[in-house]
């Protein structure tokens, strides 16, 4: 996501929302007031949320920052879009990353030991509704990640309690937020305290952005969905290092583009 990419004109959001709404991080935090986001924030929420990515990618050493800030300092940093703070944000980023997937040639090289099976994958785009409705949440592509994450879900035949660990697209701490709700971790409006419980990290129920996520790894865009596919596939095989989370088996990574398509995709190791 750009700085400034318009989302357009015709989303039908208020006039209370509608300052600088029409820029990505405008929508985002729009999509950020109770009233919009079904009870999911108090502001020590996507703060939150934030300062568990920093403290994840301490341990990365392909992370864009490995400083551990905490909740505090989330909140203290410069406003960017009330009530996004700069560190609720992906940092303007530079990389790349690539990917070998070959059936064949794992084959020809005795490489099956260490094979990553793709169980599932659905891309799903926007519809008319994601605009039409007047909802930030929607605008920002919370419905088509919903909907790519159950056809996953249904072609893998698991579900969310079958996973070990999650690479979810968290451009924006909101966005992150919505991401858990849309990939079925919690209900509507539950995603503030399930973060703050500490389902999300080590020792809670699964482990999201082991890298640290876009806001703390960075996000250079067109390589973003190829490193959450890198490191998920570092942790099912055992060779994430100190940031391992314990017996990865099953793992989802999920990467959405505005404008607007969503990717989900299921890996497992057998």
């Amino acid at each position: 996501m750009g700085r400034g990419t318009a989302v357009g004109t015709g989303i039908g959001i208020t006039e209370e929302h509608r300052a600088p709404a029409h820029s990505v991080r405008g929508c985002l935090a729009r999509a950020a007031p109770p009233g919009e986001v079904r009870g999911l924030l108090d502001a020590g929420s996507p703060a939150a949320a934030g300062a568990k990515n920093y403290r994840h990618s301490v341990d990365n050493p392909y992370a864009q920052f490995q400083h551990p800030y905490t909740v505090e300092e989330v909140l203290a940093a410069r406003t960017v879009h009330r009530p996004l703070t700069k560190l609720q944000r992906s940092p303007t980023s530079d990389g790349a990353a690539a990917a070998v997937v070959a059936e064949r040639f794992a084959e020809r090289h005795g490489l099956g030991e260490r094979a990553v099976e793709i169980a599932a994958q659905a891309m799903t785009t926007d519809t008319e509704a994601s605009f039409a409705s007047g909802s930030c949440i929607d605008a920002v592509g919370a419905p088509m990640s919903k909907a790519a994450a159950e056809q996953v879900y249904a072609a893998a035949g698991l579900g969310p309690d079958d996973l070990d660990v999650i690479e979810l697209h968290d451009c924006f701490s909101v966005n992150g937020l919505l991401a858990y709700e849309a990939l079925g971790l919690c209900g509507e409006g539950e995603s503030g305290k399930l973060v703050e419980s500490g389902a999300t990290t080590y020792g809670g129920r699964w482990v999201v952005n082991p890298s640290g996520g876009l806001i703390s790894q960075g996000h250079p865009l067109g390589a973003t969905g190829i490193a959450q596919a890198a490191e998920l596939t570092w942790h099912l095989r055992g060779e994430a290092g100190v940031r391992q989370v314990p017996g990865a088996r099953t793992a989802l990574a999920h990467n959405i583009g505005l404008g607007g398509a969503a990717l989900v995709t299921l890996l497992r190791r057998g």
